[in-house]
């Protein structure tokens, strides 16, 4: 069979809205994702047998060294919301405080929040036919009212652009909105404190050091930004401000905030430097201030992101490396501190 006609069985047999609702794109690479899928297929299910096994009879699923291991391996769609929800600690909150979610949607109105919200509906996924106004039930509404309790149980952040995205995310999975808002709670209060305040100090504070982590393990990428001027900000904003959403292909982005919710914002640093060190060869290749921003663009596209599972693996070895560097220097052990009590630039790992 010639190539062509391969590429066109894959496009009949492969669906061409995902598990999620998103539609894939115009050059979607077919092909390759069959054959990836066929062995990642054989991967989630034998961890479903594993998780399933861990989960049974258990309550609410607690950090171990165990947990961590499983996690690290894949969370499987079907137990993703419980595990989420336990290592993150959201579950504890939303037991602690039953009905407060639907008190924060009955309270006090709030015009410019509202608009704000609103402005960003019809922007948010325009490709999830699950987020259409044509859908029944449109996520579009749940959306707006996660959201809007957030902004009223979180005033000093309110809202602001990237949440939705996350928000739409967590609802995609846990299909609750109860639980997809003390999810983004775990995330925005207490995993990623200041990313999203009006200043963004957390989130400015952690692409510097990404920044400095460039510099000490991969110096030839950090002059060549520095030969161009190019700031990270520039670079990676929206990688740290959507955690990748609309950036990574959707299950490698799950992977990624499996890992997170149960490690921490030092897992945004690891993603982050293992696309970097891994393309860094078509990285130096660049020539120019607009070459470099093109570059980091193809870093976040094909085969590579795409299968989700060699994705983590080599993310694993990046990890093991900077962990012999920080050994090697004598530095910090590792911490899960919040960003802006980082005082080293590995503490993060």
């Amino acid at each position: 069979m010639e190539p062509s006609e391969r590429a066109q069985a894959a496009r009949d047999r492969v669906p061409r809205i995902d598990p999620y609702g998103f539609e894939r794109p115009e050059d979607f690479d077919y092909a390759a994702y069959e054959e990836f899928f066929s062995t990642y297929l054989v991967i989630l299910t034998r961890r479903a047998i594993k998780w399933s096994k861990l989960l049974k009879g258990s309550g609410r699923v607690q950090k171990s060294m165990t947990v961590k291991r499983y996690i690290r391996k894949g969370v499987p769609l079907e137990h993703r919301a419980r595990v989420w929800m336990g290592v993150s600690g959201a579950q504890a909150q939303m037991d602690r405080n039953p009905g407060y979610y639907h008190r924060l949607l009955q309270g006090q109105r709030n015009d410019s929040l509202e608009e704000a919200i609103r402005t960003d509906m019809n922007r948010t996924f325009p490709d999830n036919v699950k987020f259409r106004k044509s859908a029944d039930p449109c996520l579009q509404k749940t959306l707006y009212n996660v959201l809007l309790a957030y902004g009223h149980h979180n005033q000093g952040v309110g809202y602001c652009q990237g949440m939705n995205f996350i928000a739409g995310y967590l609802i995609l999975i846990t299909k609750n909105e109860e639980e997809s808002f003390w999810l983004l709670d775990a995330l925005i209060g207490r995993i990623l404190p200041d990313y999203y305040s009006p200043a963004m100090l957390g989130l400015k504070t952690d692409q510097e050091v990404l920044g400095e982590l460039v510099r000490t393990k991969l110096p030839a990428v950090a002059a060549l930004m520095d030969g161009h001027g190019v700031l990270w900000t520039l670079l990676v904003s929206r990688w740290f401000i959507c955690l990748f959403v609309d950036i990574l292909p959707v299950e490698t982005v799950l992977r990624i905030w499996d890992c997170l919710f149960n490690e921490g914002s030092k897992i945004i640093f690891r993603v982050a430097l293992t696309l970097i060190k891994q393309h860094q060869a078509l990285i130096l290749e660049a020539t120019s201030f607009a070459d470099v921003c093109e570059k980091f663009k193809e870093l976040t596209r094909g085969r590579f992101v795409t299968e989700c599972h060699t994705f983590m693996q080599r993310y694993i070895i990046i990890y093991q490396d900077l962990k012999e560097d920080k050994e090697d220097q004598g530095s910090i052990a590792d911490t899960e501190s919040p960003p802006l009590r980082a005082g080293h630039q590995y503490a993060h790992f």
